[in-house]
């Protein structure tokens, strides 16, 4: 996602010299930024590397400033814009869509505590991250909109940043009401090319991945956690390439609702599958085999 967005994400001009100029100054600007600024400006690398991204995108007429007041001054979600239907092949897609999302935020949370706190994940503050991801995905679709998920970009940034005041992501989440409340933030958030995007997320990404591998290095490689990662992670990408050229299209539609558009969801299904198969005790067998 992150190399998608840094070529310029699915535009016309996907991987043009602007957009990959783009993508790499944004880079160069949150790295410089992160090495050379000191005490808690060291923070900002991030939003620096959109702001300097965003000037140079405006320069190079990447931006339509003219779309940011297009959607008016104010506008308020409308209650139940489609009624409610119930269809049995939507309703189990979404379990386990949900079973899935489910995994998702166990992984993001406890990379989360891990990368932002230094410490091991606690019972509680899984249960509550799941309670909050329900809630929040009940109350979306009063709105119209879908189920929400966890964003695992957060935890890339908080990683970076190691910022977990909990007033300081309040204060991102009113951010981000104001903008679905006041078109004009919207639009201005969205007029961000998706070049100076990826350069900042290719760096989230990085810090996501260092996250998992601190947790999998505190799991143990034994044989049996060996086996389930790397054949997880091999699913995992190759998968991503293989939907988007219609590796599912042979599949009833539930299928591909469920695993097409959304490959942790194949991740989680080997994942699970070979931790009930494989045995506990595979190493101790392999060394009375040999």
């Amino acid at each position: 996602m992150g190399a998608r967005s840094f070529g310029g994400g699915y535009a016309d001009d996907f991987g043009s010299a602007e957009n990959l100029m783009l993508g790499t100054v944004t880079l160069l600007t949150c790295l410089l930024w992160n090495i050379l600024a000191k005490g808690y400006l060291k923070q900002l690398s991030v939003l620096a590397g959109l702001i300097v991204g965003y000037v140079i995108a405006i320069f190079l007429g990447k931006v339509d400033l003219s779309l940011i007041m297009s959607g008016g001054i104010i506008a308020f979600p409308t209650i139940l814009p489609f009624m409610p239907e119930f269809h049995a092949g939507a309703i189990i897609s979404a379990c386990i869509i949900f079973l899935v999302s489910a995994a998702e935020t166990i992984g993001d949370t406890s990379a989360l505590v891990s990368g932002g706190l230094n410490r091991e994940i606690t019972g509680k503050e899984i249960s509550g991250s799941l309670a909050c991801d329900g809630y929040c995905s009940a109350v979306s679709t009063l709105f119209g909109c879908p189920p929400v998920t966890s964003f695992s970009q957060n935890v890339g940034l908080i990683a970076m940043t190691k910022v977990v005041n909990r007033f300081t992501i309040m204060t991102g989440a009113a951010c981000m009401i104001l903008a679905g409340l006041l078109p004009p933030v919207g639009n201005f958030f969205a007029s961000l090319p998706q070049a100076v995007l990826g350069g900042c997320t290719i760096m989230m990404f990085g810090s996501i991945l260092t996250s998992g591998v601190q947790m999998i290095a505190k799991s143990g490689f034994s044989q049996r956690n060996i086996t389930i990662v790397s054949l997880s992670l091999a699913v995992g990408i190759g998968f991503t390439t293989a939907s988007e050229i219609g590796i599912w299209d042979i599949f009833p539609e539930l299928v591909q609702s469920v695993f097409s558009a959304n490959v942790v969801a194949v991740v989680f299904v080997v994942s699970v599958f070979l931790s009930l198969v494989l045995p506990k005790d595979m190493d101790i067998k392999m060394l009375e085999e040999q």
